[in-house]
């Protein structure tokens, strides 16, 4: 099946704090491609880590298996379940270098951090520098993946107790890793200034 089963879906798209035993990473994409003030979609979809691949480079394998037309602009849509480790963000990053013509957007349900808490950060912020838009998952982007990608049999999406609180967090955590370091440094000496 094209769609995801429901249990499935909530399970790992949950945007927990602490997201215990959640090993996988599932992305839902849609490709569409521009024609100047209208786009077409041309394929949607969801993956999920296999044998030991990542889902972001299988995605980028599949997707450079299209051949896609140098002349046309095309864009990606993600919702993933955590965000790119620091390799698969480097592998993303030179895909979009090496194809200028396509856009990629990245909702995240969760930040994955490793043991090295350091590197994932520097992997989002090279993202983010390779033109990659990276957002945390909203009501808005979860109600859309659950009439999209999700088998519901017509109910309507419910969210979790926690939901928006946690997205306005992460959202906050996402923010101030993106954030350029010396703008970090402005906020640390304006709040000195005024004494907080």
């Amino acid at each position: 099946s094209l769609l995801m089963k429901r249990k499935l879906f909530l399970y790992n798209f949950k945007n927990l704090r602490w997201a215990k035993g959640r090993r996988e990473t599932y992305l839902c994409y849609v490709v569409k491609r521009r024609d100047s003030a209208t786009s077409c979609s041309l394929d949607f979809g969801y993956l999920r880590n296999q044998m030991g691949c990542h889902v972001e480079v299988l995605f980028l394998r599949y997707i450079a298996a299209w051949d896609l037309d140098p002349g046309r602009c095309y864009r990606i849509t993600w919702f993933t379940s955590w965000s790119p480790c620091y390799d698969c963000a480097q592998h993303v990053a030179n895909f979009l270098r090496s194809y200028p013509n396509l856009t990629l957007r990245i909702f995240a349900a969760r930040l994955y951090f490793c043991e090295d808490r350091k590197a994932e950060p520097e992997g989002l912020r090279r993202l983010h520098r390779a033109g990659a838009q990276i957002a945390i998952m909203t009501f808005k982007d979860y109600f859309y993946c659950w009439n999209t990608f999700v088998e519901n049999r017509e109910q309507t999406f419910k969210g979790w107790e926690g939901l928006h609180e946690n997205s306005v967090h992460l959202s906050r955590k996402l923010r101030r890793i993106l954030l350029p370091l010396y703008e970090v440094d402005d906020l640390r000496d304006a709040f000195k200034t005024l004494g907080l």
